[in-house]
């Protein structure tokens, strides 16, 4: 997924209020725009670091920049949690999800379990239906190793556990994580950050929910899915 038009490069100032961030422009040009990330960016928002934005001019939109790219650890991490969804599905169509590109029906939001809805429905007449739930993940404390998650998700582990609900429907059901980084080639679940995920995930095994996660390659042009990286998590059901 190529970056259109071109990500604009900046300083960050600082993120605050969830859902604002002040940047310099290399202009010298003061800012304020928008973050399309509601969760804590934990490690991602030292003030000082260079940034990419999304400039978009619009009658509609009360901020015209938004941040995409935060530059930590030496690399480029994508802090917008509305591409995921559509970067795994660009990984499906490349082959580096197992057998879900083999599906006939694709459809995005669409409402199961309680109150939510699925990321990606599958839907095939000889292979039934398949639940993919996303995760957008970016946090890294241990060099080669990304986390999730990195704060307290009681949503995430209620997608757990629906979509161990899918698969005792008979169903299949997919937990994909999205790294939007690439100095990493494993992820962990964060146990000690939030213990009560860990043992949604646990279950979510037991149950058969399959697992896995795909590391995205960046750069200020461009984001794209590059391979699938290992979980280190006993009682694993790794996508087929």
């Amino acid at each position: 997924m190529r970056f259109d038009p071109p990500l604009i490069p900046a300083t960050l100032l600082r993120r605050y209020k969830r859902f604002l961030f002040d940047a310099e422009l290399e202009s010298g040009e003061l800012i304020t725009g928008s973050c399309p990330n509601t969760g804590s960016m934990r490690g991602l928002t030292t003030p000082g670091s260079k940034c990419y934005l999304t400039s978009h001019v619009s009658a509609t939109r009360k901020y015209a920049h938004a941040l995409e790219l935060v530059e930590a650890d030496g690399t480029l991490v994508g802090i917008n949690t509305g591409r995921p969804n559509r970067l795994v599905e660009e990984a499906i169509d490349q082959g580096l999800l197992g057998s879900l590109g083999a599906y006939a029906k694709r459809s995005r939001e669409q409402k199961y379990g309680v109150n939510s809805r699925i990321d990606i429905l599958l839907e095939d007449r000889e292979r039934g239906t398949a639940y993919v739930e996303v995760k957008n993940v970016h946090f890294c404390r241990s060099p080669g190793l990304a986390e999730f998650p990195d704060s307290v998700t009681a949503r995430g582990a209620k997608h757990l556990e629906e979509l161990g609900d899918m698969v005792a429907a008979g169903h299949r059901a997919i937990m994909v994580y999205l790294i939007q980084r690439d100095d990493v080639d494993r992820l962990s679940l964060c146990r000690d950050r939030d213990p009560a995920y860990a043992a949604a995930f646990d279950r979510a095994m037991s149950r058969g929910v399959e697992a896995c996660a795909i590391r995205c390659k960046i750069t200020p042009e461009q984001i794209s899915p590059e391979l699938t990286v290992t979980i280190e998590e006993s009682g694993l059901n790794s996508l087929v």
